[in-house]
């Protein structure tokens, strides 16, 4: 694993040393594709979308004002390209896919023993609305302030404070319809 600052990689991809994205792109694939699975639905979709948010990344680098904040600026366009995948698809709902290693991965560590606990969690987000499991996301599985989640999303604090909280109510009313919260 490289352990280059993000800022040092981003100017040496700039002066032509292509294998410096390689770096980037190994340091931030894992939490990019979390966060698009969890956003879509649908881990082939994620993994588009993720794709494109890489190569948007490269051909944009030279515009990056913040080297040092590179992270945050690739999940703005995650986020950016994850609410364009979701309008363009047709509006009917769609599931997240069950699979078992998209799950463990994308949430917090449940034991092995919980998998009906994690389905229903996976079912129950994507339920929410997509701004309320954006915001969700952004701060308790990527664990973002609201500064940083104000800078992905363009919104305000105050509208993505509000965000969370009316996901993590949602949420609760989900897993309690669900039967599956005490077992």
């Amino acid at each position: 694993m490289v352990t280059a600052p993000d800022a040092e990689l981003v100017r040496r991809v700039l002066a032509g040393e292509v294998e410096a994205f390689a770096a980037l792109v190994e340091r931030y694939r894992p939490r990019c594709a979390r966060f698009a699975v969890h956003m879509l639905g649908d881990a082939a979709d994620a993994e588009e979308v993720v794709q494109e948010a890489f190569l948007r990344a490269y051909r944009a680098l030279p515009r990056c004002r913040q080297p040092d904040r590179f992270g945050a600026w690739l999940l703005r366009i995650l986020a950016n390209r994850c609410r364009t995948a979701r309008a363009s698809r047709s509006r009917r709902e769609r599931l997240v896919l069950l699979d078992d290693g998209v799950v463990g991965m994308a949430a917090v560590a449940h034991p092995e023993d919980r998998s009906a606990w994690r389905e229903a969690i996976a079912v129950a987000l994507a339920r929410l609305a997509p701004e309320q499991r954006e915001a969700f996301l952004l701060k308790h599985v990527e664990e973002l302030d609201y500064g940083e989640m104000a800078e992905i999303t363009g919104a305000g604090v105050s509208a993505l404070k509000m965000r969370v909280k009316r996901a993590c109510e949602r949420l609760r009313e989900l897993l309690q319809e669900s039967d599956v919260r005490g077992s």
